[in-house]
């Protein structure tokens, strides 16, 4: 090694003094060549950089002994040659010192897309290879991609591998790519797993049971590989209809390196309605509370956005094993298999178009196969996350309470469901796990160890006891005491204000909050091409007539209101700022929609931000409709 470096030394201070020597390149303008030295060198290129350095030294040897005869084109020309010899061998070089850090073969690639329930594309790639890749593995597709990719994860049997995403595939233009870190060394199979948006699955708007699907054909990869099966996985009961492949499955024999073969392909398919129902997810929130004698309440709650171009009025979920109602019946499965069940979640009124609702679905698991006691005073509960899941969430929150006196002593894989947080209250404790993004592959069991003792059962009803008794001593107290009689009077309704106003106000202000929605979602509409311009001008001009009606009568009626004073005065000033915080987010969101387009936001950011937007615009949804609520319980 010592030898190279000093050959390397040698040949740039022997051209740095020829080319500075014949005035054909001042010091400051040369650049030294470097040899990348990764401690491994081929014999054969250090005799060739031997005789390279031989070469020049012989030319400077020439000019300085007073050569005058040798033309100085010759002796330039003879230099870029020099020049070009020696930056293509440091090139070769590099290479094979890369080749080195990843010598390995890929034998065989398993390449499964699956559209899920939701929408959402899964590109599943099980890789075998043979041999070392000590500098990570790159798998890609084409670049069109890359801003629909939400989520990857690289994993085996035993780990779960380090992955990073938007790198280059080697030197090549044109490919959005993933880094898999092997940091305990190479395996043999491993799989990489990309979830992509439900933007590239597109319904027929002349028949909504036809889907289009835009995937990659084959994985980009820097290595051939021996053999490359495809399978394209659709819903329960699709058919396929065409595309620029011929069958939902196909294999490639010698996938080259940055094929041509890995282009963008579609297929068309029809799939019936309830099979597909293009949704946002927004958000789960579940909560798990263990009881004392170890029964565990479930409350899961759904934050969801119709994207479909049809209404939906149900939407489909996925419990755990064994759930039950509060009277220990099993809930009504819609469809069970070995592993899940799914249950269909039915709505009162149906959902738009890019119209969101929030439902809770609360259910009760019983303590076999879920808690486990060790000891006289301590459990195992085991619960498992995101398994046998056929749709994506893009955010979640899990939050499992404790019974009261119950210590976590040990968590067994929390930090591989997401960011968790320990909540000691004085007598219960509670683990949250927040995760960004959640689907079947990423799903294993959480375990928690945590320590309880059998007399915490009768805390409660001590409690209970002793306030039952000072309740008792507090009535007696007042009994004995003479009291005078105050006169209870009805609650009137304001001077001015009438109950048919508030009756009109209210079915006004909530046949308004109908046709905002349809205003938006037909815009949406319009721009994905699934409307014509026409048609929708016409429509929009129909909904933002009888917009303006409605907001004329209701701007009357507010008006009445607000003179009425009291509570209704203050009803209304409460509506008033909601509206602005909802026409505020509206316009956050669509700025950072259109800086996330334009590449000036990171998707990371552009998911926070929504995030916070969409949790705003929630808690501003829930307080116009606590004053519509109050505004009812006047009428009745």
């Amino acid at each position: 090694m010592r030898q190279i470096i000093h050959t390397k030394i040698r040949l740039n201070n022997t051209l740095l003094g020829i080319l500075t020597e014949s005035k054909l390149m001042k010091k400051a303008e040369f650049a030294s060549l470097t040899i990348k030295n990764n401690g491994f060198y081929d014999e054969f290129i250090l005799k060739v950089n031997k005789w390279a350095c031989q070469l020049i030294e012989s030319l400077e040897l020439q000019k300085l002994s007073g050569g005058k005869h040798m033309n100085r084109k010759v002796l330039t020309f003879t230099l870029i040659m020099a020049v070009l010899i020696i930056t293509s061998l440091t090139a070769s070089i590099i290479s094979v010192v890369e080749a080195a850090d990843n010598d390995y073969n890929i034998e065989r690639v398993s390449h499964e897309i699956e559209v899920m329930h939701n929408g959402y594309i899964f590109i599943n790639d099980t890789i075998q290879i043979n041999g070392v890749a000590s500098s990570g593995f790159l798998i890609g597709f084409p670049y069109k991609y890359g801003s629909h990719v939400l989520q990857c994860e690289a994993y085996n049997a035993t780990h779960v591998f380090k992955v990073s995403l938007n790198v280059p595939l080697k030197d090549r233009m044109g490919f959005y790519g993933a880094k898999v870190d092997f940091q305990q060394g190479t395996p043999t199979t491993f799989t990489v797993g990309f979830i992509l948006s439900n933007t590239l699955l597109v319904q027929d708007p002349a028949n909504m049971s036809h889907y289009t699907l835009d995937f990659p054909e084959y994985p980009s990869l820097i290595e051939s590989a021996d053999v490359c099966n495809v399978s394209i996985l659709l819903p329960e009961g699709s058919t396929y209809i065409d595309g620029t492949v011929a069958n939902l499955t196909y294999s490639q024999e010698s996938l080259e390196a940055f094929s041509e073969q890995a282009r963008p392909a579609n297929i068309t398919f029809a799939s019936t309605e309830d099979r597909i129902q293009i949704v946002d997810i927004n958000e789960l929130r579940r909560e798990i509370t263990v009881g004392g004698t170890g029964e565990i309440d479930c409350s899961d709650i759904y934050r969801i956005t119709n994207k479909d171009a049809r209404e939906i009025d149900f939407f489909e979920v996925i419990l755990p094993l064994n759930a039950s109602d509060q009277f220990g019946k099993k809930l009504g499965v819609y469809n069970a298999t070995e592993k899940v069940n799914r249950y269909e979640v039915s709505f009162r009124l149906p959902l738009e178009t890019e119209e969101s609702n929030v439902f809770t679905v609360k259910y009760y698991l019983p303590s076999e196969g879920y808690i486990e006691q060790k000891e006289s005073r301590s459990f195992n509960l085991t619960f498992p996350m995101f398994q046998h899941l056929d749709y994506y969430i893009i955010q979640s929150s899990v939050t499992f309470v404790l019974p009261e006196g119950g210590k976590i002593i040990h968590l067994e894989n929390a930090s591989f469901a997401g960011v968790y947080s320990i909540t000691k209250g004085v007598f219960q404790e509670a683990l949250t796990i927040n995760r960004q993004g959640g689907f079947s592959s990423s799903g294993f069991n959480v375990r928690i160890t945590y320590e309880y003792d059998f007399l915490w059962l009768s805390f409660r009803p001590t409690l209970w006891m002793w306030a039952l008794t000072a309740v008792g001593c507090a009535i007696t107290v007042v009994w004995k005491r003479s009291k005078t009689i105050v006169p209870v009077t009805a609650p009137k309704v304001a001077a001015g204000i009438s109950l048919e106003d508030i009756r009109s106000f209210v079915d006004l202000y909530e046949r308004k909050r109908k046709i905002l929605p349809r205003i938006k979602a037909l815009k949406e509409r319009t721009h994905k091409g699934k409307i014509s311009r026409r048609r929708s001008k016409v429509q929009r001009k129909t909904l933002q007539t009888r917009l303006g009606a409605l907001s004329k009568k209701l701007a009357d009626l507010e008006k009445k209101l607000r003179a009425a004073g009291g509570r209704y005065k203050n009803l209304m000033r409460r509506l008033e700022v909601a509206e602005t915080e909802i026409n505020e987010v509206e316009a956050n969101i669509e700025s950072i929609e259109a800086r996330h387009s334009r590449g000036e936001l990171s998707l990371e950011a552009y998911r926070k931000l929504l995030s916070d937007y969409e949790h705003r615009m929630e808690k501003a949804e829930t307080t116009i409709n606590e004053i519509l609520i109050r505004l009812r319980e006047e009428i009745h």
